[in-house]
Protein backbone atom coordinates (compact mmCIF):
# COMPACT_ATOMS: atom_id res chain seq x y z
CA UNK A 1 0.00 0.00 0.00
CA UNK A 2 1.46 3.34 -1.07
CA UNK A 3 1.91 5.89 1.67
CA UNK A 4 0.74 9.35 0.70
CA UNK A 5 3.13 12.07 1.81
CA UNK A 6 0.40 14.58 2.52
CA UNK A 7 -0.68 12.52 5.52
CA UNK A 8 2.50 13.71 7.20
CA UNK A 9 1.07 17.23 7.05
CA UNK A 10 -2.64 16.66 7.83
CA UNK A 11 -2.20 14.47 10.90
CA UNK A 12 -0.24 17.04 12.96
CA UNK A 13 -2.75 19.72 11.94
CA UNK A 14 -5.72 17.64 13.16
CA UNK A 15 -3.91 16.83 16.37
CA UNK A 16 -3.18 20.49 16.95
CA UNK A 17 -6.79 21.54 16.35
CA UNK A 18 -8.01 18.92 18.82
CA UNK A 19 -5.53 20.12 21.43
CA UNK A 20 -6.62 23.77 20.96
CA UNK A 21 -10.34 22.84 21.20
CA UNK A 22 -9.71 20.87 24.38
CA UNK A 23 -7.82 23.75 25.95
CA UNK A 24 -10.63 26.14 25.03
CA UNK A 25 -13.34 23.91 26.56
CA UNK A 26 -11.31 23.35 29.68
CA UNK A 27 -10.75 27.11 30.15
CA UNK A 28 -14.48 27.71 29.70
CA UNK A 29 -15.37 25.05 32.24
CA UNK A 30 -12.86 26.42 34.74
CA UNK A 31 -14.19 29.93 34.19
CA UNK A 32 -17.79 28.85 34.78
CA UNK A 33 -16.76 26.86 37.85
CA UNK A 34 -15.05 29.88 39.40
CA UNK A 35 -18.27 31.86 38.96
CA UNK A 36 -20.30 29.36 41.02
CA UNK A 37 -20.80 30.36 44.67
CA UNK A 38 -19.12 28.29 47.36
CA UNK A 39 -22.58 27.40 48.68
CA UNK A 40 -23.20 25.39 45.53
CA UNK A 41 -20.27 23.08 46.26
CA UNK A 42 -21.21 22.91 49.92
CA UNK A 43 -24.70 21.79 48.87
CA UNK A 44 -23.27 19.08 46.64
CA UNK A 45 -21.04 17.91 49.48
CA UNK A 46 -24.00 17.75 51.87
CA UNK A 47 -25.97 15.76 49.29
CA UNK A 48 -23.14 13.26 48.88
CA UNK A 49 -23.08 12.86 52.65
CA UNK A 50 -26.90 12.46 52.67
CA UNK A 51 -27.32 15.53 54.87
CA UNK A 52 -30.44 16.76 53.06
CA UNK A 53 -31.40 19.58 55.44
CA UNK A 54 -27.97 21.21 55.20
CA UNK A 55 -27.97 20.70 51.42
CA UNK A 56 -31.29 22.51 51.08
CA UNK A 57 -30.03 25.44 53.16
CA UNK A 58 -26.94 25.68 50.95
CA UNK A 59 -28.92 25.61 47.71
CA UNK A 60 -31.35 28.21 49.06
CA UNK A 61 -28.34 30.43 49.64
CA UNK A 62 -27.23 29.87 46.03
CA UNK A 63 -30.71 30.80 44.79
CA UNK A 64 -30.57 34.04 46.79
CA UNK A 65 -27.15 34.97 45.40
CA UNK A 66 -27.99 34.11 41.80
CA UNK A 67 -31.63 34.73 40.85
CA UNK A 68 -30.97 33.52 37.30
CA UNK A 69 -30.74 29.88 38.38
CA UNK A 70 -34.30 28.93 37.39
CA UNK A 71 -33.51 25.21 37.26
CA UNK A 72 -32.32 25.32 40.86
CA UNK A 73 -35.50 27.16 41.89
CA UNK A 74 -37.65 24.46 40.27
CA UNK A 75 -35.61 21.73 41.93
CA UNK A 76 -35.96 23.39 45.33
CA UNK A 77 -39.69 23.92 44.89
CA UNK A 78 -40.27 20.26 44.01
CA UNK A 79 -38.09 19.15 46.91
CA UNK A 80 -40.00 21.34 49.38
CA UNK A 81 -43.31 19.93 48.10
CA UNK A 82 -42.16 16.33 48.48
CA UNK A 83 -41.00 17.06 52.02
CA UNK A 84 -44.40 18.57 52.87
CA UNK A 85 -43.05 22.12 53.19
CA UNK A 86 -45.82 23.45 50.97
CA UNK A 87 -45.56 27.13 52.01
CA UNK A 88 -41.89 27.24 51.03
CA UNK A 89 -42.64 25.51 47.71
CA UNK A 90 -45.38 28.06 46.97
CA UNK A 91 -43.05 30.97 47.74
CA UNK A 92 -40.36 29.57 45.43
CA UNK A 93 -42.72 29.13 42.48
CA UNK A 94 -44.51 32.43 43.05
CA UNK A 95 -41.17 34.25 43.10
CA UNK A 96 -40.38 32.71 39.73
CA UNK A 97 -43.70 33.87 38.28
CA UNK A 98 -43.07 37.39 39.54
CA UNK A 99 -39.91 37.68 37.46
CA UNK A 100 -40.51 39.82 34.37
CA UNK A 101 -37.57 38.27 32.49
CA UNK A 102 -38.74 34.65 32.90
CA UNK A 103 -38.89 32.71 29.62
CA UNK A 104 -42.30 31.65 28.31
CA UNK A 105 -41.49 27.97 28.76
CA UNK A 106 -40.37 28.55 32.35
CA UNK A 107 -43.53 30.54 33.06
CA UNK A 108 -45.63 27.57 31.94
CA UNK A 109 -43.65 25.22 34.18
CA UNK A 110 -43.90 27.61 37.14
CA UNK A 111 -47.71 27.83 36.75
CA UNK A 112 -48.00 24.05 36.66
CA UNK A 113 -45.71 23.56 39.65
CA UNK A 114 -47.59 26.20 41.65
CA UNK A 115 -50.90 24.47 40.89
CA UNK A 116 -49.39 21.23 42.19
CA UNK A 117 -48.38 23.03 45.38
CA UNK A 118 -51.95 24.26 45.92
CA UNK A 119 -53.31 20.77 45.24
CA UNK A 120 -50.93 19.20 47.77
CA UNK A 121 -52.00 21.85 50.30
CA UNK A 122 -55.68 20.99 49.77
CA UNK A 123 -56.44 24.43 48.28
CA UNK A 124 -58.52 22.93 45.49
CA UNK A 125 -60.05 26.18 44.22
CA UNK A 126 -56.64 27.76 43.57
CA UNK A 127 -55.25 24.47 42.25
CA UNK A 128 -58.17 24.18 39.84
CA UNK A 129 -57.55 27.69 38.51
CA UNK A 130 -53.86 26.92 38.06
CA UNK A 131 -54.42 23.62 36.28
CA UNK A 132 -57.08 25.15 34.02
CA UNK A 133 -54.51 27.72 32.95
CA UNK A 134 -51.87 24.99 32.55
CA UNK A 135 -54.13 23.09 30.14
CA UNK A 136 -53.46 25.89 27.64
CA UNK A 137 -49.73 25.09 27.72
CA UNK A 138 -49.07 22.15 25.39
CA UNK A 139 -46.32 20.45 27.46
CA UNK A 140 -48.57 20.32 30.55
CA UNK A 141 -52.05 19.93 29.05
CA UNK A 142 -52.39 16.19 29.67
CA UNK A 143 -50.91 16.22 33.19
CA UNK A 144 -53.00 19.27 34.15
CA UNK A 145 -56.19 17.64 32.85
CA UNK A 146 -55.48 14.49 34.86
CA UNK A 147 -54.92 16.67 37.92
CA UNK A 148 -58.28 18.38 37.35
CA UNK A 149 -59.95 14.97 37.26
CA UNK A 150 -58.44 14.18 40.67
CA UNK A 151 -59.68 17.49 42.06
CA UNK A 152 -63.23 16.97 40.81
CA UNK A 153 -63.24 13.44 42.23
CA UNK A 154 -62.13 14.75 45.63
CA UNK A 155 -64.88 17.40 45.51
CA UNK A 156 -67.45 14.87 44.21
CA UNK A 157 -68.11 17.27 41.35
CA UNK A 158 -69.05 14.50 38.91
CA UNK A 159 -70.31 16.70 36.01
CA UNK A 160 -66.97 18.54 35.90
CA UNK A 161 -65.10 15.24 36.26
CA UNK A 162 -66.95 13.90 33.21
CA UNK A 163 -66.16 17.08 31.28
CA UNK A 164 -62.47 16.78 32.21
CA UNK A 165 -62.44 13.16 31.03
CA UNK A 166 -63.92 14.24 27.70
CA UNK A 167 -61.18 16.88 27.38
CA UNK A 168 -58.56 14.22 28.16
CA UNK A 169 -59.98 12.02 25.40
CA UNK A 170 -59.39 14.85 22.94
CA UNK A 171 -55.72 14.96 23.91
CA UNK A 172 -54.96 11.24 23.79
CA UNK A 173 -56.75 7.99 23.06
CA UNK A 174 -56.68 6.58 26.58
CA UNK A 175 -59.64 4.81 28.21
CA UNK A 176 -60.80 6.21 31.54
CA UNK A 177 -62.92 3.38 33.01
CA UNK A 178 -63.84 5.24 36.20
CA UNK A 179 -66.16 7.47 34.17
CA UNK A 180 -68.74 4.67 34.57
CA UNK A 181 -68.67 5.32 38.31
CA UNK A 182 -69.09 9.07 37.75
CA UNK A 183 -72.46 8.43 36.11
CA UNK A 184 -73.33 5.94 38.85
CA UNK A 185 -72.54 8.59 41.47
CA UNK A 186 -74.85 11.02 39.69
CA UNK A 187 -77.59 8.37 39.69
CA UNK A 188 -77.10 7.79 43.43
CA UNK A 189 -77.30 11.55 44.05
CA UNK A 190 -80.58 11.70 42.12
CA UNK A 191 -82.00 8.84 44.18
CA UNK A 192 -80.86 10.49 47.43
CA UNK A 193 -82.66 13.75 46.69
CA UNK A 194 -85.99 14.55 48.36
CA UNK A 195 -88.10 13.40 46.61
CA UNK A 196 -86.06 10.86 44.67
CA UNK A 197 -85.55 11.91 41.05
CA UNK A 198 -86.10 8.54 39.36
CA UNK A 199 -86.14 9.96 35.84
CA UNK A 200 -82.77 11.64 36.22
CA UNK A 201 -81.29 8.56 37.91
CA UNK A 202 -82.36 6.36 35.00
CA UNK A 203 -80.88 8.83 32.53
CA UNK A 204 -77.50 8.77 34.29
CA UNK A 205 -77.58 4.97 34.52
CA UNK A 206 -78.17 4.69 30.78
CA UNK A 207 -75.00 6.72 30.26
CA UNK A 208 -73.14 4.52 32.74
CA UNK A 209 -74.33 1.41 30.95
CA UNK A 210 -73.27 2.79 27.57
CA UNK A 211 -69.81 3.74 28.84
CA UNK A 212 -69.39 0.33 30.48
CA UNK A 213 -70.01 -1.34 27.12
CA UNK A 214 -67.71 1.02 25.22
CA UNK A 215 -64.87 0.66 27.70
CA UNK A 216 -65.34 -3.07 28.36
CA UNK A 217 -65.56 -2.11 32.03
CA UNK A 218 -64.51 -4.35 34.90
CA UNK A 219 -66.95 -6.61 36.70
CA UNK A 220 -67.27 -4.14 39.54
CA UNK A 221 -68.60 -1.39 37.27
CA UNK A 222 -71.08 -3.77 35.65
CA UNK A 223 -72.24 -5.06 39.03
CA UNK A 224 -72.74 -1.55 40.36
CA UNK A 225 -74.91 -0.52 37.41
CA UNK A 226 -77.15 -3.59 37.91
CA UNK A 227 -77.33 -2.95 41.67
CA UNK A 228 -78.52 0.63 41.17
CA UNK A 229 -81.10 -0.51 38.61
CA UNK A 230 -82.32 -3.03 41.20
CA UNK A 231 -82.54 -0.28 43.82
CA UNK A 232 -84.68 1.86 41.51
CA UNK A 233 -86.98 -1.08 40.83
CA UNK A 234 -87.31 -1.66 44.59
CA UNK A 235 -88.20 2.00 45.18
CA UNK A 236 -90.89 1.68 42.52
CA UNK A 237 -92.04 -1.66 44.01
CA UNK A 238 -91.35 -3.44 40.73
CA UNK A 239 -90.32 -6.68 42.39
CA UNK A 240 -89.86 -8.79 39.28
CA UNK A 241 -87.57 -6.20 37.68
CA UNK A 242 -85.58 -5.95 40.90
CA UNK A 243 -85.08 -9.71 40.89
CA UNK A 244 -83.93 -9.70 37.26
CA UNK A 245 -81.28 -7.06 37.92
CA UNK A 246 -80.04 -8.85 41.05
CA UNK A 247 -79.85 -12.11 39.14
CA UNK A 248 -77.71 -10.34 36.54
CA UNK A 249 -75.14 -9.78 39.27
CA UNK A 250 -75.52 -13.42 40.33
CA UNK A 251 -74.82 -14.67 36.81
CA UNK A 252 -72.40 -12.10 35.38
CA UNK A 253 -70.52 -10.83 38.45
CA UNK A 254 -70.46 -13.78 40.88
CA UNK A 255 -67.79 -12.34 43.17
CA UNK A 256 -70.07 -9.44 44.11
CA UNK A 257 -73.08 -11.53 45.16
CA UNK A 258 -72.28 -11.03 48.85
CA UNK A 259 -73.18 -7.35 48.39
CA UNK A 260 -76.67 -8.10 47.02
CA UNK A 261 -77.50 -11.40 48.78
CA UNK A 262 -79.69 -9.78 51.45
CA UNK A 263 -81.71 -7.86 48.86
CA UNK A 264 -82.13 -10.99 46.76
CA UNK A 265 -83.41 -13.21 49.57
CA UNK A 266 -85.77 -10.43 50.73
CA UNK A 267 -87.16 -10.25 47.20
CA UNK A 268 -87.91 -13.98 47.20
CA UNK A 269 -89.39 -13.88 50.71
CA UNK A 270 -91.61 -10.95 49.76
CA UNK A 271 -93.16 -13.09 47.01
CA UNK A 272 -93.48 -16.19 49.18
CA UNK A 273 -90.54 -17.98 47.53
CA UNK A 274 -88.00 -17.91 50.32
CA UNK A 275 -86.99 -21.57 49.99
CA UNK A 276 -86.31 -21.15 46.28
CA UNK A 277 -84.23 -18.04 46.95
CA UNK A 278 -82.14 -19.63 49.73
CA UNK A 279 -81.51 -22.68 47.56
CA UNK A 280 -80.12 -20.41 44.83
CA UNK A 281 -77.83 -18.65 47.31
CA UNK A 282 -76.62 -21.92 48.83
CA UNK A 283 -75.78 -23.29 45.39
CA UNK A 284 -73.90 -20.10 44.60
CA UNK A 285 -72.06 -20.26 47.94
CA UNK A 286 -70.68 -23.73 47.16
CA UNK A 287 -69.01 -22.33 44.05
CA UNK A 288 -68.19 -18.78 45.25
CA UNK A 289 -67.96 -18.82 49.07
CA UNK A 290 -67.75 -15.51 50.92
CA UNK A 291 -68.33 -14.44 54.50
CA UNK A 292 -70.98 -11.89 53.52
CA UNK A 293 -72.95 -14.58 51.70
CA UNK A 294 -72.42 -17.04 54.56
CA UNK A 295 -73.87 -14.55 57.02
CA UNK A 296 -77.01 -13.94 54.91
CA UNK A 297 -77.68 -17.68 54.41
CA UNK A 298 -77.13 -18.60 58.06
CA UNK A 299 -79.37 -15.80 59.34
CA UNK A 300 -82.16 -16.83 56.98
CA UNK A 301 -81.93 -20.51 57.91
CA UNK A 302 -81.79 -19.65 61.61
CA UNK A 303 -84.89 -17.43 61.37
CA UNK A 304 -87.08 -19.13 58.75
CA UNK A 305 -86.08 -22.79 58.82
CA UNK A 306 -85.33 -25.34 61.52
CA UNK A 307 -82.31 -24.42 63.58
CA UNK A 308 -80.64 -27.73 62.84
CA UNK A 309 -80.53 -26.83 59.15
CA UNK A 310 -78.72 -23.60 59.97
CA UNK A 311 -76.10 -25.39 62.03
CA UNK A 312 -75.71 -28.15 59.44
CA UNK A 313 -74.95 -25.47 56.86
CA UNK A 314 -72.57 -23.74 59.27
CA UNK A 315 -70.69 -26.95 60.13
CA UNK A 316 -70.33 -27.87 56.46
CA UNK A 317 -69.18 -24.37 55.49
CA UNK A 318 -66.72 -23.93 58.36
CA UNK A 319 -65.24 -27.38 57.85
CA UNK A 320 -64.53 -26.57 54.19
CA UNK A 321 -63.41 -22.96 54.84
CA UNK A 322 -62.48 -22.54 58.53
CA UNK A 323 -63.14 -18.94 59.54
CA UNK A 324 -62.84 -17.16 62.87
CA UNK A 325 -64.97 -14.34 61.50
CA UNK A 326 -67.61 -16.81 60.32
CA UNK A 327 -67.77 -18.34 63.79
CA UNK A 328 -68.10 -14.85 65.29
CA UNK A 329 -71.09 -14.06 63.04
CA UNK A 330 -72.61 -17.39 63.90
CA UNK A 331 -72.41 -16.77 67.65
CA UNK A 332 -73.84 -13.28 67.14
CA UNK A 333 -77.01 -14.82 65.71
CA UNK A 334 -77.17 -17.34 68.57
CA UNK A 335 -76.94 -14.58 71.15
CA UNK A 336 -79.77 -12.72 69.44
CA UNK A 337 -81.81 -15.94 69.56
CA UNK A 338 -81.17 -16.33 73.28
CA UNK A 339 -82.52 -12.83 73.92
CA UNK A 340 -85.57 -13.36 71.70
CA UNK A 341 -88.25 -15.96 71.41
CA UNK A 342 -86.11 -18.51 69.57
CA UNK A 343 -84.31 -20.92 71.91
CA UNK A 344 -80.57 -21.21 71.46
CA UNK A 345 -79.22 -24.38 69.93
CA UNK A 346 -76.24 -24.24 72.30
CA UNK A 347 -77.85 -23.84 75.76
CA UNK A 348 -74.97 -25.41 77.65
CA UNK A 349 -72.34 -22.96 76.42
CA UNK A 350 -71.66 -19.51 77.81
CA UNK A 351 -72.16 -17.89 74.43
CA UNK A 352 -71.71 -14.33 75.64
CA UNK A 353 -68.24 -15.03 77.07
CA UNK A 354 -67.25 -17.18 74.08
CA UNK A 355 -68.36 -14.58 71.59
CA UNK A 356 -66.53 -11.77 73.44
CA UNK A 357 -63.29 -13.75 73.23
CA UNK A 358 -63.69 -14.51 69.53
CA UNK A 359 -65.06 -11.07 68.61
CA UNK A 360 -62.01 -9.35 70.10
CA UNK A 361 -59.67 -11.25 67.79
CA UNK A 362 -61.90 -11.20 64.72
CA UNK A 363 -62.45 -7.42 64.56
CA UNK A 364 -59.23 -6.81 62.68
CA UNK A 365 -60.36 -9.35 60.07
CA UNK A 366 -63.86 -7.92 59.58
CA UNK A 367 -62.76 -5.32 57.05
CA UNK A 368 -62.39 -4.76 53.34
CA UNK A 369 -58.93 -3.78 52.15
CA UNK A 370 -57.71 -1.68 49.22
CA UNK A 371 -55.39 -3.62 46.91
CA UNK A 372 -53.66 -0.37 45.92
CA UNK A 373 -52.78 1.32 49.22
CA UNK A 374 -53.95 -1.16 51.87
CA UNK A 375 -56.56 1.20 53.38
CA UNK A 376 -59.01 -0.86 55.47
CA UNK A 377 -62.69 -0.12 56.08
CA UNK A 378 -65.70 -1.90 57.52
CA UNK A 379 -67.91 -0.72 54.64
CA UNK A 380 -67.38 -1.61 50.98
CA UNK A 381 -66.28 1.34 48.84
CA UNK A 382 -66.21 1.63 45.08
CA UNK A 383 -63.59 4.38 45.41
CA UNK A 384 -60.92 3.94 48.06
CA UNK A 385 -60.99 6.78 50.64
CA UNK A 386 -57.24 6.39 51.08
CA UNK A 387 -55.79 6.58 47.56
CA UNK A 388 -58.96 7.59 45.64
CA UNK A 389 -58.49 4.73 43.15
CA UNK A 390 -61.58 2.98 41.78
CA UNK A 391 -62.51 -0.70 42.17
CA UNK A 392 -59.51 -1.53 44.32
CA UNK A 393 -61.62 -3.16 47.07
CA UNK A 394 -62.11 -6.89 46.68
CA UNK A 395 -65.66 -7.92 47.73
CA UNK A 396 -64.14 -10.15 50.40
CA UNK A 397 -63.08 -9.62 53.99
CA UNK A 398 -59.44 -9.57 55.07
CA UNK A 399 -59.62 -13.09 56.50
CA UNK A 400 -60.70 -14.45 53.13
CA UNK A 401 -57.81 -12.72 51.32
CA UNK A 402 -55.13 -14.14 53.61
Amino acid sequence: MDFESWWLVIIPILFGLGWIAGRFDMRQILSETRQLPDSYFKGLNFLLNEDHDQAIDAFVEVAKLDTETTELHFALGSLFRRRGEIERAIRVHQSLLNRADLAVQDQAQARYELAQDFFKAGMFDRAEAGFLQATQDAPYAVAATRALIRIYEAEHNWPKAIEAVENLQKLLAEPVPQVVHYYCELAVQALSSKPANIERALKELKQAERMAEELCAKQGSQARVSMIYAHIARVQEQWQQEREYLQQVLQNNPEYVGLIAQDLIENYVRQGQGQEGIAILQAHYREYPSLDLFNVIFKYLRTHEQGQQAWAFARESLSVSPSLLGLDKLLEVELAAEQGATPSLLPDLQLDLLRKMIHKHSQRLDRYSCRQCGFQARAFYWQCPGCNEWETYAPKRLEELA
